[in-house]
């Protein structure tokens, strides 16, 4: 089990997004709660180490310990910038 924290910038970048895409964006962050069972790649070369795909946008996170950190939630075309 996860607990998931929010960075500051993570919740400015869901307030940019529309409704219906951030209700899917966290209906999968919500399942990483149980595990890395969702589109979870491990980055190489990038931080955060993570990324969660959500259709056009990526979730990029790291975890530390048993909370996942949540630090960005771009479009796919902004993500690795």
């Amino acid at each position: 089990m996860y607990g998931i924290e929010f960075k500051s910038t993570a919740i400015k970048d869901l307030k940019a997004i529309s409704n219906r895409d951030v209700k899917r964006i966290l209906e999968k962050i919500m399942l990483l709660e149980t595990g890395l069972i969702a589109d979870v790649k491990k980055l190489t070369n990038f931080t955060p180490e993570y990324r969660l795909r959500v259709g056009n946008y990526r979730v990029l996170f790291e975890i530390e310990d048993n909370k996942i950190i949540i630090y960005r939630i771009r479009h796919r075309k902004h993500a690795y910038q």
